[in-house]
């Protein structure tokens, strides 16, 4: 807990104890937020955005790849999957989705509306920001005004506003200034707006590294901050009503965004899944630059620095690999311990003229974010392809969203088609990992070295499709150290599927080599 906490900044510290205390007192006196706010709304324009993949059909919400059918009303608070699954019920993100109507939309809205007062997570400033961004949306595309929801959505800015999400800061409080925006400018607040310049300001500052990466390092929440940005350009860009200087911040960050996303993202637009990233979550790589494409934005060339991630590629293949610390020192919640992990995709040509591009070596990928066994085995060293020393992890991951202490890079050399890397992930057990990658035009060499003699094994996880007969003809290895075990690849969230991992004990040098 005290190598968790002393990386924290004074605010998240402040801000803990602030609400704690005041939560306490307002319980005491018997304080309830109004769930009905006197409003005025100007009517927005806006070009059509990305797609999200929560849907609602029939009266049955599909979210997480777990669907619900509610019986008779709508139970807004419903923790049957989970949390993180209400949470993503009160996001209205099936507004978005292609074919809602505007009556079925309406009826949803008005259905919260009537529920307000009852409901819990829904209320939390996260799923506020969400739902505040989802809702404008929907009134905007389909010219609705009527008093009653805009009374409920400026209530709940209010709400938002009392609760800004300084005790986390990261992404959270990204969230939150980016539905400030949208509703300043519905309400044309004042107060809303000079709040989520003083966010937007601040935390794009902080939050976008120099190489255009989202700082927490999961391409997954790189998309979703990226594409909420390009949500906030389209605001202004199609609605004029402040001329401050704001949309060319927006934009110089779009750009360095969309030129990280781009180098990182494998040639069929896919996405590495590195730390607590997932499929079907977050718009795709295209779709994101499609939107920005009809935002007129341009893109800025990333080299892959700071970010710690690097990609090396030929006709043969493309590989990720990671050399870099494991994120924002003072936010580490969606980091895995996976120092030196690396996902391999093979270049498979299927006829004369075509070329596809198929995962070989892949991260086990992330299906839960519910405390337990499997968040905890998802963010292990032992999930990942790298080196697991002693049954420890490099990065001391628990409590599902916190590490304490945790590995630094502390040698990097790198050129061309070379990287050698040393990281101190296990420094208690005084031991230093040293890794080196080769990357050669039919093959790549993995060398891995320990500081002194001990229990270690290193791991490759391969991705479903692949079988038992291509791994032993493509790795090259100790065969006597080696094995081959199940391990479940996740699909996306409660969602996965067995694969093969191959484990290799070695005690201070190994070596593999992949034929590619």
């Amino acid at each position: 807990l005290f190598h968790t906490i002393k990386y924290l900044k004074f605010t998240q510290v402040y801000f803990r104890f602030f609400y704690f205390v005041r939560a306490r007192i307002r319980r005491v006196i018997g304080f309830k937020y109004s769930f009905t706010k006197e409003s005025k709304s100007t009517p927005l324009k806006l070009i059509d955005p990305c797609e999200y993949y929560s849907t609602y059909k029939d009266g049955e919400f599909i979210m997480l790849n777990l669907s619900k059918k509610f019986d008779a009303k709508i139970d807004w608070n419903y923790a049957g999957y989970g949390k993180l699954w209400t949470y993503n019920l009160t996001y209205f993100d099936f507004l978005q989705q292609d074919g809602m109507s505007k009556e079925t939309g309406l009826a949803l809205i008005y259905d919260f509306i009537d529920q307000t007062e009852g409901v819990k997570d829904g209320l939390e400033p996260f799923p506020i920001s969400l739902r505040g961004i989802n809702w404008i949306k929907f009134l905007t595309r389909h010219d609705i005004k009527e008093q009653t929801i805009d009374d409920s959505l400026y209530a709940q800015y209010a709400i938002l506003l009392d609760n800004l999400e300084y005790h986390l800061l990261g992404n959270h409080l990204l969230e939150n200034g980016f539905s400030l925006l949208f509703g300043a400018y519905y309400f044309q607040d004042e107060k809303l707006y000079a709040k989520a310049t003083e966010i937007l300001i601040i935390e794009l500052d902080e939050q976008i590294l120099d190489d255009g990466a989202h700082f927490e390092l999961s391409p997954m929440y790189h998309q979703i901050m990226l594409y909420r940005l390009l949500d906030c350009i389209n605001l202004i860009q199609n609605n004029p009503w402040k001329q401050d200087g704001l949309l060319k911040l927006l934009e110089n960050r779009a750009a360095r965004m969309l030129g990280w996303l781009n180098a990182i993202s494998y040639e069929n637009g896919t996405i590495p899944l590195l730390n607590d990233s997932a499929n079907g979550i977050a718009p795709t790589t295209q779709q994101l630059n499609d939107y920005a494409a009809n935002l007129k934005l341009n893109t800025q060339h990333s080299t892959l620095g700071e970010s710690g991630y690097r990609k090396y590629q030929n006709e043969r293949y493309e590989c990720v690999i990671d050399i870099g610390n494991i994120g924002s020192d003072y936010i580490p919640g969606h980091a895995h311990a996976d120092t030196f992990n690396f996902e391999l995709s093979l270049k498979i040509q299927n006829s004369i003229l075509n070329t596809v591009l198929e995962p070989f070596v892949v991260d086990m990928g992330l299906s839960t974010y519910e405390m337990g066994k499997r968040r905890d085995a998802e963010r292990s060293t032992a999930a990942h392809n790298t080196v697991e020393v002693e049954g420890k992890n490099s990065s001391d991951v628990w409590g599902g969203f916190r590490v304490a202490e945790r590995a630094k890079i502390i040698e990097l050399n790198e050129d061309d088609n070379c990287v050698t890397a040393t990281h101190d992930g296990y420094k208690k057990l005084g031991v230093l990992h040293t890794r080196t990658w080769r990357f050669e035009e039919d093959k790549i060499t993995i060398e891995d070295s320990l500081s002194r003699e001990c229990s270690a094994v290193a791991r490759l996880h391969f991705h479903p499709d692949i079988t038992e007969e291509i791994i032993l003809q493509r790795i090259k290895c100790k065969m006597q150290n080696a094995k081959l075990n199940i391990y479940d690849y996740a699909l996306g969230f409660n969602k996965t599927q067995k694969a093969l991992v191959m484990e290799i004990a070695f005690t201070q040098k190994l070596k593999v080599e992949i034929a590619l």
